[in-house]
């Protein structure tokens, strides 16, 4: 994850070839000559969630949540699929999509219509809500406080303890309020399975409102990782963190244009780079990353955080815990009546939980996911993907994740949905 931080500015795209989701396509345009649909995926890289869904032939809502603290949150919406299940269901099962750390809700649709779990889950017959935590593009606003100013920046004062203790519930409760389903399922990556355990440790009494949760490689203990990078910046992150506030760079990977602009000029496929801009979005080796898709990948990510996110996963680093946001003696024992931060407890979630993990992985190791396992009280399912070469982003853009874990997941939600 703080790898990620050293990336800034540096990131890029290997250009060229068909998508994963051209075979789709091509159906369309055989049943229908005129259809609007393009294998084009230098497009898709351009476009916002709301053109690529609509591109591709989906419904598509844009919502907008204000949380108490004044954060204006944006939650897109498939209610719908295109072809079976294609018609709005009041009585329709609801799942929220949780990002990781520096994504968004495009994370789960890059991949493209049958194979992007969005998609998929919305042909499945879900209402599919899409969540955007604090900080990124689509949730870069505040009925107060403005994200630009380099003098206050109080917008960016903020890590995943307020995206799960504040924006999960707030935006919870707001689906809640505009389905009238009072029971959802949750799935969460990397950040995402993070703040889930963050909600429901802190804010116990959502537990109930889960059919299940799925949890992709979730960031909570990172004992056995042995990110080189991770040694080297984890020890310095208070005066790294203070660094980028006083410089007014609170902000990390702050320009979607910029990212987009540089890798689509010096990271096509026949540049003598491309190796090199592999190198920097895959960690360690994998079998099922496509580069081609590469532009569209990073035409929606990095989508943008706060330097405190990755400051929050350095001191759980540096203190070997997963415990809240350590803001200094003065201001813990006003927060939190104490000198020191507390752990979380997850004793407290008590919702439905399945966890995927992959022993490739080189973000989160897959023994910290096994001590994670063992402390959480109604585990119903750990599960390792079986490819030894499946890595941290390949659960949301690796070829062949549909059949390497997405259906499974499917059936364990529908069997925790007939279990009640």
């Amino acid at each position: 994850m703080l790898r990620l931080l050293v990336l800034a500015g540096s990131v890029a795209l290997v250009l060229g070839g068909k998508s994963p989701h051209a075979d789709y396509v091509d159906e369309i345009f055989a049943r229908n000559p005129s259809a609007r649909y393009s294998t084009d995926i230098h497009e898709d890289a351009r476009l916002d969630v709301p053109g690529l869904v609509s591109k591709y032939g989906y419904p598509i809502e844009s919502h907008q949540v204000v949380t108490p603290d004044g954060y204006i949150l944006t939650l897109h919406r498939i209610p719908h699929g295109r072809h079976q299940n294609n018609r709005p269901d009041p009585n329709k099962k609801v799942v929220i999509l949780v990002h990781g750390l520096t994504s968004s809700s495009a994370s789960f649709l890059v991949l493209g219509p049958k194979n992007a779990l969005g998609y998929v889950l919305a042909e499945e017959g879900y209402d599919v809500w899409l969540f955007n935590a604090r900080g990124n593009f689509y949730s870069r606003r505040h009925t107060r406080l403005n994200p630009d100013s380099k003098i206050n920046q109080n917008f960016w004062r903020f890590s995943w303890d307020e995206i799960g203790n504040i924006d999960l519930p707030a935006s919870l409760t707001y689906i809640e309020r505009v389905t009238g389903q009072t029971k959802l399922h949750y799935i969460g990556h990397s950040q995402g399975g993070t703040t889930f355990l963050v909600l429901n440790s802190l804010n116990p009494q959502f537990n109930e409102r889960f059919y299940s949760s799925h949890a992709m490689a979730p960031g909570v203990f990172f004992k056995h990782n042995d990110n080189s990078l991770n040694a080297v910046l984890s020890p310095h992150v208070s005066f790294l963190e203070s660094a980028a506030f006083a410089m007014g760079r609170a902000e990390v990977f702050a320009s979607r244009e910029f990212i987009t602009w540089f890798a689509l000029r010096y990271c096509a496929e026949e540049s003598i780079f491309s190796p090199i801009c592999t190198s920097l979005i895959v960690s360690g080796t994998s079998d099922h990353f496509n580069t081609t898709m590469i532009p569209v990948f990073l035409g929606h990510a990095p989508a943008g955080a706060s330097i405190r996110q990755f400051a929050h996963y350095a001191q759980c680093i540096n203190t070997d815990s997963f415990r809240r946001y350590d803001h200094g003696t003065l201001t813990n024992l006003r927060m939190y009546g104490r000198r020191t931060p507390p752990e979380y407890d997850l004793n407290k979630v008590t919702a439905p939980t399945y966890i995927y993990y992959a022993t490739n992985d080189n973000t989160v190791h897959y023994q910290d996911i096994r001590l994670v396992a063992s402390k959480l009280p109604n585990l119903k399912g750990a599960f390792q993907i079986e490819s030894p070469t499946f890595n941290h982003m390949d659960f949301l853009w690796g070829t062949g994740v549909r059949n390497l874990f997405y259906t499974k997941m499917i059936r364990l939600m529908r069997e925790a949905e007939n279990a009640l």
